[in-house]
C-alpha cells in the first residue's frame, strides 16, 4: 500500500499551482505591453510570492522555488514561447483569460499552504490564514507589480473569502483522519469550482458603506 502525504504531494501541487499562476502573471504583464523583462518579473512574482510569503512565514528553508531552482528555467522558457506563440496568433487577452488559471492556481495553492501548516501544529487560524495567503497574495503583488489596485481587495468578488473557507475544509477533513490527498485534492476542488462559478454567475460580496460628511 502507497501512503500519500504531504511531501510527496507537494511537489507536483506547486508544479501545478505554480505554472497556474505564472499563466496569470504571463497575461497580466502581456496585457499592459511590457517588455519581456517585465513580463518575466510579473510572472514570477505571480508564481512564487504567495508561497514566498508563506515560507518566509512559517521560517521554512530553502524557499521551494530555491530547492527547484530548474522551474525558474521553465518559467523563461515559458515566457518566449507564450510570447512568441500569442504575437503570432494574435490572441485576445481578456480578464477572463487571467481569471481562469487564477482559479485553479487559488484551489491548489490553498489546500497546500494549509496542509504545510497543520503538519506545524499551528493553530487551526493560523492553519487556514497560511492557505489564504499561499493562496492570494501571488495575486495581490501581480496587480501591485502592474501598477493596480489589486483585484483581491476591491472587485467584490468571494476571492480570499473562498480560499478561507476551502482552508478551513482542509483542517475539518485533517480532523476527521481523511487520508491526505483527500484533505488535499477535495477543498482544492471546491475551491477552483467555486471560484469559477463566481465569475460566471457574478457572485458578488457586500461593499462598504459610508456616508460622506457634509
Amino acid at each position: 500500500m502507497i501512503i500519500v502525504t504531504t511531501s510527496t504531494l507537494q511537489v507536483p501541487i506547486e508544479i501545478c499551482a505554480t505554472f497556474a499562476f505564472a499563466l496569470s502573471g504571463l497575461i497580466a504583464g502581456a496585457r499592459k505591453r511590457m517588455d519581456a523583462f517585465g513580463v518575466f518579473v510579473i510572472t514570477g512574482v505571480a508564481a512564487f510570492g504567495g508561497g514566498t510569503l508563506r515560507d518566509v512565514l512559517l521560517d521554512r528553508r530553502p524557499f521551494f522555488w530555491v530547492e527547484h531552482a530548474n522551474w525558474i528555467w521553465l518559467m523563461l522558457f515559458l515566457c518566449l514561447f507564450a510570447m512568441v506563440f500569442m504575437r503570432n496568433r494574435h490572441i485576445q487577452l481578456t480578464e477572463r483569460a487571467i481569471q481562469l488559471p487564477d482559479a485553479l492556481g487559488l484551489g491548489l495553492y490553498a489546500s497546500l499552504g494549509t496542509q504545510i501548516a497543520l503538519e506545524l501544529h499551528l493553530p487551526v487560524i493560523i492553519c487556514a490564514l497560511m492557505g489564504v495567503m499561499t493562496a492570494v497574495f501571488g495575486g495581490v503583488l501581480r496587480d501591485i507589480f502592474c501598477n493596480e489596485i489589486p483585484k483581491a481587495f476591491n472587485d467584490h468578488q468571494p476571492y480570499a473569502v473562498i480560499a478561507f473557507a476551502g482552508s478551513l475544509l482542509v483542517v475539518t477533513l485533517n480532523g476527521l483522519n481523511f487520508s491526505q490527498w483527500i484533505c488535499v485534492f477535495v477543498p482544492a476542488g471546491l475551491i477552483s469550482l467555486l471560484r469559477i462559478l463566481a465569475i460566471y454567475l457574478k457572485w458578488r460580496l457586500p461593499s462598504w458603506q459610508i456616508e460622506s460628511n457634509r
